[in-house]
């Protein structure tokens, strides 16, 4: 009939009308799509070579705030250029698949069409027929240009959002300068216990409240210590069946929230030791999110506001008192020593997580056995590093990669203590036997070659060293603190003290804080000679070691936390 004829050949235009609006917002896209790339090409490495200028001459000044503030801000516009452009390329690499689907879809519409004869009819109402067809090819038309205007508006917004949201959250890690003056680990920044302010309190009392700014309790228990960043801390907290992260308000000491992490490891059948709990191992910060760890295996990030981001399980491990490594932070990587078993199946590795997604970034395999000790990152002649212990090894790599730097076979046993890196020397103790000194400059196996020194005459099992770069400090579980020369190894006092200890010393200035079980600080002078300065006691017992942060310390109690400063 005529009338379908013509009905036919409506739709044939509306489908070739609608064919050419997806051909030309196939070309609009492929165009876009090339102008980003073309601005990759030119703008990226003439941007990352000014930055890599600047760095170069940040190292020849490190101390030009100026500069280093212009560096963090190029590197800040960099990253956010990048994050838009990728965004931008994935949203309009799918409009560009859509607008190619309808240049085709309709494209073969019309020549089909085209291929339909004419048939005689009737011309009843045919121009109330023509009418009608040309309204519904004009609202077909319509629709496809709706959807191809509304993908577009939809790349343009969903590009403003990811880049307003960036730049409201800023660098996706602190400054190597904010983290030296916060509390953004267990023992501080580079896992050295020592803190950067000196107009911390040296009395208070617990039972009467002097110099007790607040005190809170602690929902779990955990004999892991605070993380402090600014006006946050951090804790966490864990029995066989619940594990959760909490944050503190450090002016008022109020519980702001508490995050819960799942697990799939049943934790009641871990076989774990009362010293070291569900909750053993210290959380730590790259001041944007919080990290934490448990014996299960399940790890965690939080924002600052208890918001969960991620969560992964790197598998129950194999260790034969319960895992207790407290996790490190490079930049944005999360840094995990995960080692377990004996050594000969393979089991145990250093891992690298992406701190934003919880991927793993890298993973550097070792044959040792489970260790108990937190690894640390350090900066050697303007590089970093990162030290980690396992029988019979001490081993370097470098954060950003993976890469074993250097390896120096000097320890073992069950190690739990901590290294650190003072004067020069990566300083390390194999319980009861000995402190072991090495050169951190090596390549390789440098057993023979860069083992500094040995003090051969015992060693703490639990509590880590603290060093101000002319002396070192030893503190034993079990009443004994030892003094040693750093640049020789020679031991200068051995003094026996009232208590068993658990809390690693911290350095205060001149200052040696060691805070015993029962919660009683003990204040030493720091030097040649041993000289008790006084005593602090709390009133509750203490496990975990103190965090210092501007004029204030904050100890965790048995079943509180507490903030010890001057009331103003």
């Amino acid at each position: 009939m005529i009338q379908e004829s013509e009905r036919i050949q409506v739709w044939r235009r509306a489908a070739r009308s609608t064919a050419i609006v997806g051909g030309v917002f196939t070309g609009i896209f492929v165009a876009l799509l090339i102008a980003n790339l073309i601005g990759s090409a030119i703008l990226g490495p003439s941007r990352e070579n000014k930055l890599a200028a600047m760095k170069l001459q940040v190292q020849k000044d490190p101390t030009n705030q100026t500069l280093l503030s212009e560096v963090r801000q190029l590197d800040l516009k960099i990253r956010r250029d990048r994050i838009w452009r990728l965004d931008f390329a994935h949203k309009a690499a799918h409009m560009l698949l859509a607008s190619v689907v309808v240049l085709l879809v309709a494209g073969k519409i019309a020549y089909d069409l085209g291929k339909v004869p004419p048939r005689p009819g009737h011309a009843t109402d045919r121009g109330e027929i023509q009418v009608k067809e040309a309204k519904r090819a004009r609202w077909a038309v319509a629709g496809g240009l709706a959807m191809l205007a509304a993908g577009m508006t939809l790349v343009g917004m969903s590009g403003s959002v990811e880049f307003a949201q960036a730049e409201e959250a800023g660098p996706p890690f602190a400054s190597m300068e904010e983290r030296l003056m916060q509390w953004p680990r267990f023992r501080g920044p580079g896992g050295a216990g020592v803190s950067a302010y000196t107009n911390i309190p040296t009395s208070w009392n617990g039972k009467t409240g002097e110099n007790i700014l607040w005190k809170s309790p602690v929902p779990m228990s955990g004999r892991n210590s605070p993380v402090v960043w600014k006006d946050r801390i951090f804790l966490t907290g864990a029995d066989p069946n619940v594990r959760q992260v909490y944050c503190y308000d450090a002016k008022s000491g109020q519980l702001l929230w508490k995050g819960d992490v799942p697990t799939v490891s049943a934790a009641a059948k871990l076989e774990i030791m009362e010293d070291t709990g569900y909750a053993a191992c210290t959380a730590a910060t790259d001041g944007r999110r919080i990290y934490a760890i448990f014996p299960t295996g399940d790890v965690a990030a939080f924002d600052f506001n208890g918001r969960r981001l991620w969560h992964k399980n790197l598998g129950v491990p194999d260790s034969s008192y319960g895992y207790a490594s407290s996790l490190e932070t490079y930049e944005k990587l999360v840094l995990v020593q995960y080692d377990q078993g004996d050594g000969t199946e393979g089991k145990s590795k250093v891992i690298a997580l992406d701190g934003v997604t919880g991927r793993v970034a890298w993973e550097a395999k070792r044959t040792l056995p489970n260790s108990w000790a937190t690894p640390v990152v350090v900066q050697v002649e303007g590089k970093p590093q990162l030290i980690t212990l396992a029988d019979p090894n001490m081993v370097a790599y470098s954060p950003a990669t993976g890469e074993e730097i250097w390896r120096a076979e000097c320890l073992g046993g069950d190690l739990a203590p901590s290294p650190i890196y003072a004067g020069g020397l990566v300083m390390a103790i194999q319980p009861y036997s000995q402190l072991v000194a090495v050169k951190p400059t090596g390549q390789g196996d440098v057993t023979k070659t860069h083992v500094a020194w040995k003090m051969e005459e015992g060693g703490p099992d639990i509590c880590s060293p603290v060093s101000d770069g002319t002396y070192v400090y030893l503190l034993e579980s079990a009443d004994l603190l030892i003094c040693c020369r750093v640049e020789t190894g020679e031991k200068i006092y051995e003094q026996e003290i009232k208590g068993d200890f658990r809390a690693s010393p911290s350095l205060v200035g001149d200052k040696l804080y060691v805070l015993d079980m029962k919660g009683m600080m003990r204040i030493f002078q720091a030097g040649l000679e041993f000289k008790e300065l006084g005593k602090c006691e709390l009133g509750e017992e203490c496990f975990a070691s103190p965090a210092f942060a501007d004029g204030r310390i904050y100890i965790r109690g048995a079943a509180n936390l507490y903030c010890i400063g001057q009331a103003q």
